[in-house]
C-alpha cells in the first residue's frame, strides 16, 4: 500500500494531473485521481497491438486521437472503422500492417495472436475491422487494496464491450489468470432485448485459476440489471471496487448497492474452487486466503469489439457470426449494414477515476 507524508503531491503533465494526496471523501486517503482535463499518456499508456484480447476480437487498439481523446473534461474512447483509414479494399486484402514501431511510444505491446503484425486476406480474412482503444497505468500507478471509483457512460451500439478493469502488476503466482483478473464492469452495447444483456446491464467478474483451461470465473461472477427500463447510457454512473485482506466488492453509484462480493476469510481460492485431488499444483501455497488477489494491480480501461471467445453467445440475439467459424471476423464485417446503424452513442465516456486506500 502507497502511504506519503500529510501534504499533497501533484505531478502535473501535459496539464493532466496524477495525484498522490490526504483525502478522507470516502474514508480513505486519495491515492490517485484524474479528472481528465486532457489525456496524459505519460499516465495512461496505450496498448497497440492486433491481438484481439485473447479473445479473436475484431477491434486492434492504437495510439490515435480519433480513437482516445478528451472534451469537456470527460474522455472519450471511440470504435472507428479500420477502412476510414486504408480503404475497403485494403482492409480486405494486399495491405500489410505493421505495428512493431521504432520509438519506445509506439513500439507494439503484445505479440501473441499475431498482434505486431497482420496482414489483409491472411487466413481468408479481413485485417481487424475496427480501430479502438485500451489504456493502462501498468508503469505508472498500481496498489495493493483500496477502494476504485469510475464515473463512466456506456456505448450503445451492437457488439459493443466496454470493460474497466484490473490485471497484476507483477504476476506473482504466474501467467493468467494464476495471478487473477478483477472485472469492474463489462457490458455490452446490445438492445436491452439481448438475451446475453444489453446496455442497461453489466456484469463483475473475478478470473481466476492454476491455468487457463481452469479458470474459474463462474465462481465469482455476478450482473445488474437496472429497472424501470432505465439505461447505462442515459448518464453518468460510478462504477466501484472495495478490495481488502479480507473481502472484495463492486457496487454501482453507492457502496450499498453491492454487485459481486467476494469473502476471502474461512477458506482460500484453492479450496473455493475445488481443486484439491486435480493433480494441479496450487499456486497460491504461499500467500494468503485472497491470493491470488493480495498482490499488487493496475487499472485498465477499454472498448472491444465482438470476438469469438463467447462472450457473446451463438444462437442469440441477430449476431452474424459464429464463435466456430475460421472466417468470423468476415461475417461480422460482412454484416455491418446491420450493426453500424445501431451505434447511436458508441464512445465508452469517462469522467473521471479516482483510487483511495480502505
Amino acid at each position: 500500500m502507497m502511504y506519503r507524508p500529510l501534504f499533497i503531491l501533484l505531478l502535473s503533465v501535459c496539464c493532466t494531473t496524477f495525484v498522490l494526496a490526504n483525502n478522507d471523501r470516502r474514508g480513505g486517503r486519495l491515492l490517485f485521481e484524474d479528472e481528465f482535463n486532457s489525456l496524459d499518456c505519460e499516465v495512461w499508456e496505450h496498448e497497440i497491438t492486433l491481438g484481439g484480447g485473447g479473445n479473436w476480437e475484431f477491434e486492434y487498439y492504437t495510439n490515435n486521437r480519433s480513437n482516445s481523446f478528451v472534451s469537456n473534461g470527460v474522455l472519450h474512447i471511440q470504435p472507428t472503422l479500420t477502412a476510414d483509414l486504408i480503404g475497403d479494399q485494403s482492409l480486405m486484402g494486399g495491405y500489410n500492417m505493421n505495428l512493431w514501431g521504432t520509438q519506445p511510444a509506439d513500439q507494439c505491446t503484445g505479440n501473441s495472436f499475431y498482434g505486431c503484425e497482420r496482414s489483409a486476406g491472411g487466413g481468408g480474412n479481413v485485417l481487424n475491422p475496427i480501430q479502438s482503444a485500451r489504456i493502462r497505468t501498468v508503469n505508472s500507478f498500481s496498489f495493493k487494496y483500496g477502494r476504485v471509483e469510475v464515473r463512466a457512460k456506456l456505448p450503445i451500439g451492437d457488439w459493443l464491450w466496454p470493460a474497466i478493469w484490473l490485471l497484476p502488476k507483477s504476476n506473482q503466482y504466474g501467467g493468467w489468470p494464476a495471478s487473477g483478473e478483477i472485472d469492474i464492469m463489462e457490458s455490452r452495447g446490445n438492445d436491452p432485448g439481448y438475451a446475453a444483456g444489453g446496455y442497461n446491464s453489466f456484469g463483475s467478474t473475478l478470473h481466476w485459476g492454476p491455468d487457463s483451461t481452469h479458470n474459474q470465473w463462474q465462481r465469482t461472477h455476478e450482473t445488474y440489471t437496472m429497472s424501470n427500463g432505465d439505461n447505462l447510457n442515459e448518464q453518468f454512473h460510478t462504477y466501484g471496487l472495495y478490495w481488502d485482506a479480507h473481502n472484495l466488492y463492486t457496487y454501482l453509484d453507492v457502496d450499498a448497492n453491492k454487485i459481486l462480493h467476494v469473502n476471502f476469510t474461512g477458506e482460500s481460492m484453492w479450496n473455493r474452487g475445488e481443486l484439491n485431488g486435480s493433480g494441479m499444483h496450487n499456486p497460491w501455497s504461499s500467500g494468503t486466503y485472497a491470493a491470488p488477489f493480495d498482490q499488487k494491480y493496475y487499472l485498465l480501461i477499454n472498448l472491444a469489439v465482438g470476438g469469438t471467445g463467447g462472450y457473446f453467445p451463438d444462437g442469440q440475439g441477430n449476431k452474424p457470426w459464429s464463435d466456430t467459424d475460421p472466417h468470423a471476423i468476415n461475417a461480422f464485417w460482412n454484416a455491418k449494414g446491420n450493426w453500424l446503424p445501431t451505434w447511436t452513442s458508441s464512445d465508452l465516456q469517462i469522467d473521471w477515476v479516482r483510487v483511495y486506500t480502505h
